[in-house]
């Protein structure tokens, strides 16, 4: 096992896929919800922080999340529940007039998200030796259209929609291993959260913590280095590929 950052090839032969978390994991939702809320405002002259828009709205995920997982909701796509938050967030700015096409570009922001630098040189290289699949609280044409605008080399696309579950419920990892063949202990999870890797760990998956130190920008407290021994701690994905030897 690996306690740091490293260039020894991990002593896994029974991996076969990585399954990854994609928000902040793989993808900037902050900067890029920044980024484009500024040409959004600056298109309909709106005067808005959108660094605190954007945390603001990434604060009601998870007890959006809650809601579905605790079946006070029924089973909702993640779209709808962004789209639910987006509301109350536009109330919260005092953002008004917008119409419902502008609503629903706004939304799809998490469509568009852009990938860490480190990211699509990683996927590339760790391809040719383990199958890649998303294993996200993501809907799935959300992660299909953002593989396609990030160009994220994906061999499947899974995760909660596909499980009707959201992490960290059993079942999104499980579901996901099962569709891909393969028992828990195949795949290593791949993440930037603590709670998602103790999760899997669980479940018998082997664990890759990925630092992404800045996913919540620059005064970030959490997940900035790992919690458990696991299997394998990577500064990003270039040095997980070297790590697990591609």
């Amino acid at each position: 096992m690996a306690d740091g950052g490293g260039t020894a090839a991990m002593p896994a032969p029974t991996v076969r896929a990585l399954t990854f978390d994609v928000f902040g994991t793989v993808v900037d939702w902050r900067g890029t919800i920044i980024r484009e809320g500024e040409a959004f405002g600056r298109a309909r002259g709106l005067a808005v922080d959108w660094a605190k828009f954007a945390d603001a709205w990434r604060a009601l995920y998870q007890p959006m999340l809650e809601r579905v997982r605790s079946g006070r909701m029924p089973w909702t796509k993640l779209d709808d529940l962004h789209r639910l938050a987006l509301e109350q967030v536009l109330a919260e700015f005092g953002i008004r007039g917008l119409s419902e096409a502008d609503k629903d570009h706004l939304n799809r922001v998490w469509h568009r998200l852009d990938p860490w630098p480190d990211v699509v040189p990683g996927l590339t290289r760790l391809r040719r030796r383990y199958i890649l699949a998303t294993l996200s609280n993501g809907n799935v044409a959300l992660l299909v259209n953002m593989a396609r605008h990030a160009g994220l080399p994906w061999d499947a696309v899974l995760g909660a929609e596909v499980a009707r579950h959201y992490k960290p419920q059993p079942e999104a990892y499980l579901t996901t291993a099962a569709l891909l063949g393969l028992r828990p202990e195949e795949c290593m999870m791949v993440a930037a959260h603590n709670a998602d890797l103790i999760a899997a760990s669980g479940l018998g998956f082997r664990t890759a913590f990925v630092a992404r130190r800045t996913e919540y920008g620059p005064g970030q407290t959490t997940d900035l280095a790992p919690e458990r021994a696991y299997d394998v701690v990577a500064e990003d994905f270039l040095d997980l590929a070297t790590q697990l030897g591609c």
